[in-house]
């Protein structure tokens, strides 16, 4: 048994004549190692956890796409679990990681509760959120600022000489995406000396349909905004077909920008004028991060910092002068 072990595991102190004779009996029986009792004695099973929060949404796919990258360079193996958006289901999608002797966790999107944290803290694996942040900022993460990028898309409105801007919010109870976003929004309106209108913000689920539903609540309005900013590329688009369904033009009639820059941004026409999250990267960096922690590379969980990546405004033909 230990000499099958030094042959598998590539240990020079085993006679070439005797190396030969293993791997003719391991091809011929078909031999694979045992993940599992490998990880018993070494106490690692070179595999992470990754919790999303919508597998049917686009960005998190490239963010899963720069994670993988990453693990595959790092020679980690991803256990890649969907939660829905739904709390309770993460709590226990968390649980059941931990319970399979993940080496880490990565937690992507979503809202970071009390549950979250205590989840967190009691594991005895390192934790990195990505493409989202706790509240009080204690658990490593890479993300954007979304409350800039927020800003920078309104502004653009404002640049352009609308003033009548409406947002397609995503859910307020969310601070570190869905209120940073209307905070970013609020805040560039104030510094346009612009008043912010209760009725000119209406919530979505970040989901097409919901873009689709809140621009048929703001076609129905006596004053009629210019130019709508929404949370996201999907309900964007969204927006942008039901004022075509309405007999508008987008941006003659109306313009539209969002956030996130998905794959589809540039193949709806008009395309989207977004401002872009380094999806790829943030991913990437997140499971970089990971690494880091899982081999004690880096100090204390507890005295990293977040990582702030940078966007980017990617001008197309959704938005046009006033």
């Amino acid at each position: 048994m230990a000499t099958v072990s030094r042959v598998v595991n590539n240990n020079p102190n085993v006679k070439p004549q005797t190396r030969k004779k293993v791997f003719e009996a391991i091809e011929r029986l078909g031999y694979r190692p045992n993940a599992v009792a490998r990880g018993l004695a070494s106490k690692k099973t070179t595999t992470v956890g990754v919790v999303i929060p919508d597998i049917s949404n686009s960005i998190f796919s490239e963010v899963a796409r720069g994670i993988e990258d990453i693990a595959n360079m790092y020679h980690y193996n991803i256990i890649l679990c969907n939660a829905d958006k739904k709390k309770e289901k993460e709590i226990r999608v968390i649980n059941t990681l931990l319970e399979k002797q993940v080496d880490g966790l990565l937690f992507m999107g979503g809202t970071i509760t009390d549950e979250h944290t205590q989840a967190f803290k009691t594991s005895s694996v390192p934790v990195v959120l990505c493409a989202t942040a706790d509240e009080k900022h204690t658990i490593p993460s890479v993300d954007i600022d979304h409350e800039k990028a927020a800003y920078d898309a309104v502004q653009l409105l404002i640049e352009k000489g609308h003033r009548s801007i409406a947002m397609i919010s995503g859910t307020l109870q969310d601070p570190a995406l869905g209120f940073a976003r209307y905070q970013g929004y609020k805040k560039a309106l104030e510094a346009a000396g612009i008043p912010v209108r209760e009725d000119y913000v209406r919530v979505g689920n970040y989901r097409y349909e919901s873009g689709l539903e809140v621009t048929k609540y703001f076609l129905a309005l006596d004053e009629r905004p210019t130019a709508i900013f929404a949370a996201n590329d999907e309900m964007a688009i969204g927006a942008i077909h039901t004022l075509q369904d309405n007999g508008l033009k987008v941006p003659e009639d109306m313009s539209v920008i969002a956030v996130d820059n998905i794959r589809m941004a540039s193949m709806v026409r008009p395309q989207l004028t977004t401002v872009a999250q380094p999806m790829y990267d943030i991913g990437a960096v997140a499971m970089r991060l990971l690494t880091k922690l899982m081999n004690k590379e880096s100090k204390d969980a507890s005295e990293l910092t977040e990582v702030v990546l940078p966007h980017e405004v990617i001008h197309r033909n959704s938005v046009a002068q006033r």
